[in-house]
């Protein structure tokens, strides 16, 4: 099979996939989340020690906190008495996600600030990590684990490196209402959204705000039991809407294209290439005289567009201009992203 053969044939099989994909329902959970629901990113500034003087070599900066850090344990030293190519300035961040309760681990990337060389085979040093509020929510320390043969050794990660000293605090069963954030604002998902819960909670409780907001409000029956009400929300199924749209990749010759894509009467000519949507013919691709002619339906998708050209033989390349030639007529219903 030649290499442009397999190539649209591969884009027919991402076509099928997506047309199935999106006739399928989803649940409530994998396309929305409830608001207040997120990660907080942590971050703090700390130093690795043990540096087989592969570290900072202004020791100014990392003399100081040195200094500091020995201090606190008792020990009082100018910074100017501290001289060390083994320790290293380093940003440590992480994330910190729903519900986090004192005693659980997080994992943490570490990462230099400085010029040191590598943090191959350094120790973190006890490292308090900050939320937006300023307050102190978790602790890293440990060894920093680089990856074997890794060029780029001045970033490392450390697996549950740091331990949560305070808990989100959240109280679900108390509240009154709750609001639905789609993971992707759309207009018919939302209102699609907001008559599934009403219908399964019998009841007029949820109400779509915009394109990417539901509010529900919470029903007698389920008072002071918030969890439960969302876990029945989140089991829900629904279609979700999508806009029609069709992404290229020049670069690498890739064409995504959704099932809902259509394309209005046009005529193509591309070298000795014909295409036709005029809605006369129930679809058909042959040669006539050496020339390659395809004529289909009027209302046609991208897809059946896509195993025409493919019958005939169409590069990559050609696949891609003839869409993006076929967009600027203003015949394909949808949109045409170019990356």
């Amino acid at each position: 099979m030649s290499s442009w053969r397999a190539f649209v044939l591969l884009q027919i099989f991402v076509l099928v996939i997506a047309a199935a994909i999106s006739a399928r329902a989803a649940r409530v959970k994998d396309i929305a989340n409830v608001r207040g629901v997120r990660d907080n990113q942590l971050i703090g500034y700390g130093i690795v020690v043990g540096l087989k003087g592969t570290g900072d070599s202004k020791n100014e900066f990392t003399n100081k906190s040195v200094a500091r850090m020995l201090d606190k344990l008792g020990m009082k030293l100018d910074d100017k008495e501290v001289a060390s190519k083994n320790v290293a300035a380093v940003l440590v961040t992480a994330n910190l996600p729903p519900f986090a309760r004192a005693g659980n681990k997080l994992d943490i990337t570490v990462n230099a600030i400085g010029d040191a060389a590598s943090l191959m085979g350094g120790t973190l040093v006890q490292t308090p990590l900050r939320a937006a509020d300023q307050q102190i929510y978790a602790v890293a320390q440990g060894a920093i684990l680089i990856g074997g043969g890794a060029s780029h050794t001045t970033a490392g990660r450390m697996p549950n490196g740091a331990i949560i000293e305070r808990d989100v605090a959240e109280d679900f069963t108390q509240r009154k209402m709750f609001r639905l954030t789609l993971h992707n604002p759309d207009f018919t998902t939302a209102a699609r959204l907001a008559k599934r819960i009403n219908l399964d909670l019998a009841g007029k409780f949820a109400t779509a705000k915009d394109a990417g907001t539901i509010d529900v409000v919470v029903p007698f029956s389920y008072e002071g039991r918030g969890v439960e009400l969302l876990a029945a929300i989140e089991s829900l199924d629904i279609t979700p809407d999508a806009r029609a749209r069709v992404i290229v990749n020049e670069k690498t010759g890739t064409v995504v294209i959704g099932d809902s894509v259509r394309i209005s009467r046009v005529a193509i000519s591309h070298g000795d290439l014909t295409v036709k949507v005029d809605g006369t013919s129930k679809g058909k691709s042959k040669d006539q005289g050496g020339d390659k002619v395809a004529v289909l339906d009027t209302g046609t998708n991208v897809g059946d567009l896509v195993k025409a050209l493919n019958m005939l033989g169409v590069s990559p390349k050609d696949l891609i201009t003839i869409l993006q030639n076929i967009k600027a007529a203003g015949a394909l219903q949808g949109e045409l992203e170019i990356l």
